[in-house]
């Protein structure tokens, strides 16, 4: 087999190229989310008019059944030749043979690690990759302009620390005669993206770290985690300027006009982009009284199914290779938002300077990706937490040291095997 470029682009990972004309049908696996399996739709429909020879299904599946769908396919001997994974779920993917490393032959390493934002290396493994991101994701604060304006703030002014942050919230929450919320200051909830916010946002700016360099022990557990976890905790419990769970989820309180402030991802801009009752912006996560400010980067990856060989595996491959193409970068961040995996792609001067990209793609700056082993077991970890705080009254020292200790286990189950 000999190498060869995807037509019509300018720049992207080598490919091997198909050795046979014959009509290949591969499939495309990924979770449900809107914006997501639309952008899919597009670049699915895009590869095949310029590779008539192969045809991509694409199966999709609600995010809280994808993983066992997955695993459920791979028992029965069946499963995608594509898939998209978080990059948290590597570990439970690469163990449960869901996946194969990606060919250096066809994905050269060198054009990953000087192409892709360097947070790409939580897919490699040892001396493999094992997938490749389109886009990545930081987190910023979300705000309503028109809730700003009428509680007297400035609409052009977010807030840029945590003190203003609270103030904003204690300005613009609404009660009703009975004192009940009937509008959150901040929509909240660690089953959204507040779990990153508190592991690498507020724990750092605490002057904490969550975990130990190798990523192997639980180290927020101290005085910083204490500090860290009571401020968050008191937005509800003291200050009461939010609820857990208002209108189920953050997002959908925000999107409705009942919370003035949310903490959420770029994956949501394409959402957010159909609201038309209020005007929204956007801003870095506010920074600590020393102007420290830090954040989360993640990102979904696709991969290549652990069962794909021979015609399907170089169509795999030579579908691997476009939707991590800078082309298809730019139609995903039109589409869903979410920032374009390839620096030279995201650090436009346009995009930098854009009220909307610029926020994030600073955050990219001075975020961290925590090296998950489980990551829907280490954020149910948060979930519990925040829970014996909300509901059950439990002090944020006490719910912090039984976290620690849950999550401990977690890694030191993962690591002993």
């Amino acid at each position: 087999m000999k190498k060869a470029k995807l037509a019509g682009l300018a720049a992207g990972i080598s490919f091997m190229a198909l050795g046979s004309a014959q009509a290949v049908e591969i499939e495309y696996w990924q979770y449900v989310f809107d914006t997501r399996v639309q952008a899919m739709d597009q670049l699915i429909a895009n590869f095949e008019a310029a590779n008539p020879d192969i045809t991509v299904k694409h199966v999709t599946f609600p995010y809280a059944d994808y993983q066992t769908r997955v695993v459920a396919a791979k028992v029965a001997g069946q499963g995608p030749d594509v898939v998209q994974l978080f990059y948290g779920w590597l570990d439970n993917f690469v163990a449960g043979q869901l996946i194969q490393p990606l060919d250096p032959a066809v994905f050269p390493h060198e054009e990953i690690e000087s192409e892709f934002f360097p947070i790409v290396s939580a897919m490699k493994r040892g001396e493999d990759y094992y997938g490749l991101p389109t886009a990545v994701r930081s987190l910023a604060l979300f705000y309503n302009k028109a809730l700003f304006e009428e509680a007297g703030l400035d609409p052009d002014n977010p807030p840029q620390t945590l003190d203003e942050l609270l103030a904003a919230a204690e300005a613009t929450v609404k009660r009703d005669g009975a004192g009940n919320i009937t509008s959150v200051g901040i929509a909240m909830g660690m089953a959204a993206q507040d779990h990153h916010w508190w592991r690498e946002g507020l724990i750092r700016q605490f002057g904490g770290q969550p975990y130990s360099d190798d990523g192997r022990t639980v180290t927020y557990n101290d005085e910083a985690g204490i500090a860290a976890t009571t401020w968050q905790a008191d937005l509800y419990r003291t200050h009461i300027v939010t609820q857990i769970a208002f209108m189920d989820e953050p997002q959908a309180a925000f999107r409705a006009g009942m919370a003035a402030m949310s903490i959420d991802g770029t994956f949501r801009l394409g959402a957010f982009d159909s609201i038309e009752s209020f005007e929204w912006g956007v801003t870095e996560l506010p920074a600590n009284d020393e102007g420290m400010r830090s954040n989360y980067a993640s990102y979904f990856a696709n991969a290549i199914g652990a069962g794909a060989s021979g015609e399907e595996l170089a169509a795999a491959e030579k579908f691997l290779a476009y939707v991590s193409s800078p082309e298809a970068m730019e139609i995903w961040l039109a589409v869903v938002g979410e920032l374009p995996a390839r620096q030279e792609v995201a650090l436009t001067e346009e995009n930098l300077a854009d009220p909307i990209y610029g926020p994030f793609l600073k955050g990219l700056e001075y975020a961290h990706t925590t090296q998950f082993v489980d990551e829907a077991a280490q954020r149910q970890v948060a979930i519990d937490m925040e829970a014996r705080m909300s509901i059950q009254g439990q002090e944020p020292a006490a719910a912090l040291a039984e976290a620690a200790a849950q999550e401990q286990a977690i890694l030191d189950a993962f690591y002993s095997r």
